[in-house]
């Protein structure tokens, strides 16, 4: 059993007064760090915002086909709206373990933007991955989903400006040429940061026979998610939700204010080797827990392609609760914001490649053909 890593742990005050010290963040983010930084004292809203949109994971997941259908979006390559099985893993493997729900955060820009902002290079035609409008479920299908996800997010986000402007002291220190308030103005102003909300199914409920044999290997048993980098700047991750859904079957029936009852929260994972893991800087595989009254920020490639390598991007993966660890339907919901810079800014200052481009080819090889 791999070992439990502690993260560098913050106070959101600290950040907001700019008194995290650079050690810390060199122990967070450094050439030997495990690229994770775990921020407490969040807005007391975030607990029940998160309980909310992460029990509407389970119910989005468990809609009807004809429902998620209406959802998708294959000429986006599904990053925008529902997805399932729509996306290559580990040797080519598609991916039935986890249905995967984006929704572009433009509206934290801009309340009335639904997708990011096009360029001269990049317009709806060639690039819907990130120019294609939201594809919300109707409010008739899940009462409350719309203002639920976008409220978290943007609560999430304003997190992650006070993460990037403690990144922005420690890279102006540690990197020459670094432009000051880079990383703070990418979360700012981008109209590309997209949030994943993800539905790990129960082990018994989409796995084929392939998977489950699959996860038995040797090896890292990366088998809700496959080991993989992010690729934008900054990704905000909260604490994962399990949920037993025997015993809390997750069936649309609208409470009286119009939106879904939370769901029942598992204490923990019936399973103690599920859960996130981070391959470190030393090649240790570590499990990393996050405290469920905490929002945690890793880097992406994005970011470590930007500052020519000093920040790296994390290798991580999500390992499955095993049936055979409850009687029950073990589910694990999360949700990802990953922080991008637009469309047309460079990340590569050497071969000029336009994050456009950059996030082109990352959406070719991951995307079934």
């Amino acid at each position: 059993m791999a070992p439990i890593a502690q993260a560098v742990t913050v106070s959101l005050n600290d950040l907001k007064n700019g008194t995290v010290s650079l050690e810390a963040l060199e122990e967070a983010f450094g050439p030997d760090s495990l690229g994770i930084l775990v921020v407490k004292d969040v807005p007391a809203e975030f607990a029940e915002l998160r309980h909310r949109l992460l029990s509407y994971s389970s119910y989005l997941g468990n809609l009807p086909k004809s429902e998620l259908d209406r959802l998708e979006n294959e000429t986006a390559k599904y990053l925008t709206g529902w997805s399932l099985g729509k996306e290559t893993l580990k040797n080519g493997q598609v991916d039935n373990l986890k249905g995967s729900y984006y929704a572009n955060c433009a509206f934290y820009v801009d309340p009335s933007l639904s997708c990011a902002k096009p360029t001269e290079e990049f317009n709806p035609d060639n690039f819907p991955e990130y120019l294609s409008p939201n594809m919300w479920p109707e409010e008739s299908t899940l009462p409350g989903f719309k203002p639920t996800f976008e409220d978290l997010c943007r609560l999430i986000i304003d997190v992650a400006v006070l993460v990037a402007r403690a990144c922005d002291r420690f890279a102006e220190k540690q990197i020459a040429g670094y432009p000051a308030g880079y990383l703070e103005g990418v979360v700012k102003t981008s109209t590309t940061t997209k949030a994943r909300l993800l539905h790990y199914f129960p082990e018994d409920a989409t796995a084929t026979d392939a998977n489950k044999e699959d996860s038995k290997e040797e090896g890292d048993e990366d088998d809700w998610c496959a080991t993989h980098l992010d690729h934008g700047c900054l990704t905000g991750l909260t604490s994962a939700m399990f949920v037993d859904e025997a015993a809390t079957p997750p069936v649309v029936n609208p409470s009286a204010n119009g939106s879904l009852p939370p769901l029942g929260e598992l204490p923990t994972s019936p399973d103690p080797k599920a859960g996130l893991y981070i391959k470190s800087r030393t090649g240790q595989t570590v499990q990393v827990k996050i405290p469920r009254d905490c929002i945690a920020f890793q880097t992406g490639e994005a970011l470590e392609r930007i500052t020519g390598g000093k920040f790296k991007a994390v290798p991580h993966f999500v390992r499955g609760a095993r049936a055979e660890m409850s009687a029950g339907r073990i589910a694990r919901n999360t949700l990802a914001v990953f922080t991008q810079p637009n469309l047309g800014d460079e990340v590569d200052m050497e071969q000029h490649i336009t994050f456009g481009e950059f996030a082109r080819g990352i959406v070719a090889k991951n995307t079934v053909s």
